[in-house]
């Protein structure tokens, strides 16, 4: 689970790299929020959580894993495109990121509830000696 959260994780680094050659390209800038929102939410979030995974396997063995995988990736991109026909001046697509930052927002509360209810000081222990050795 690790590596498929890593693995999405650099394809949102690419589009939001390649939106901000756009941004920068066109000198577009309206698109800024949407630029940084796939950054944060795609790219960063999701190789933080694909890290977390990694170095505690009894994690990504969950179905709270699956969930946020599967959820994060729904919400995300649907939240992204309203966001930026929103920014391209189409008002009418506020309920499509309403519902998909609702998605996403329940992928991230499944990871939550995934770190604080299975995260043991055994797990802690298991991930201090991968970094070690």
């Amino acid at each position: 689970m690790g590596i498929r959260f890593l693995k999405i994780s650099v394809i949102y680094f690419l589009i939001g790299i390649g939106f901000g050659m756009f941004m920068s390209i066109s000198h577009k800038f309206q698109y800024a929020p949407s630029h940084a929102h796939i950054n944060l939410l795609g790219w960063t979030s999701l190789a933080l959580s694909g890290l977390i995974y990694a170095l505690y396997p009894a994690l990504a063995e969950k179905k709270l894993a699956k969930f946020h995988f599967w959820l994060h990736n729904i919400g995300l991109p649907v939240m992204m495109l309203g966001l930026i026909w929103l920014e391209s001046g189409n008002s009418s697509v506020e309920p499509l990121i309403a519902a998909g930052a609702t998605v996403m927002s329940l992928g991230i509360i499944c990871f939550t509830v995934n770190v604080l209810k299975n995260l043991k000081s055994t797990s802690e222990s298991a991930a201090k000696s991968k970094i070690v050795s």
